[in-house]
């Protein structure tokens, strides 16, 4: 909970993610690198610092190795972030983090293109692994 201009604002920490609902299947031709985008206009997290909800497009690009993410199960885990406090950078990273140990992939990028908040646009990149 924060208190911002004398109201108070509930949210969890990020200790509410649920990674543990990522599911994968095999990926049948391990010997050609595809490289898989999935993307959505409906990520949103709590600011940690104002309360204030922070809406942004997400990208994830993978090069899988030997599994693929489920996408029922990626849209559970991101509806995760929905009520969690977290910054801008530390979401981005995060993502990646539990993608990765879900899928091993052989590469993989995560973008977050947040919307305007105070007329500051934010973009954050991260990546993990060799693109090709």
């Amino acid at each position: 909970m924060v208190e911002a201009e004398g109201r108070l604002f509930e949210f969890s920490s990020p200790d509410a993610l649920t990674p543990d609902v990522l599911e994968t299947f095999p990926y049948e031709y391990a010997g050609n690198d595809a490289e898989v985008e999935i993307a959505t206009d409906e990520f949103t997290t709590v600011c940690p610092y104002s309360g204030l909800p922070d809406f942004g497009t997400l990208t994830v690009r993978y090069i899988p190795r030997d599994v693929c993410v489920e996408l029922k199960s990626y849209k559970y885990y991101l509806t995760s972030f929905r009520s969690v406090g977290i910054y801008q950078e530390h979401a981005a990273s995060r993502i990646l983090e539990d993608l990765s140990v879900c899928v091993d992939p052989k590469w993989m990028e995560v973008v977050l293109d947040y919307g305007l908040r105070g007329g500051i646009h934010t973009v954050v990149k991260v990546e993990k692994g060799e693109r090709r």
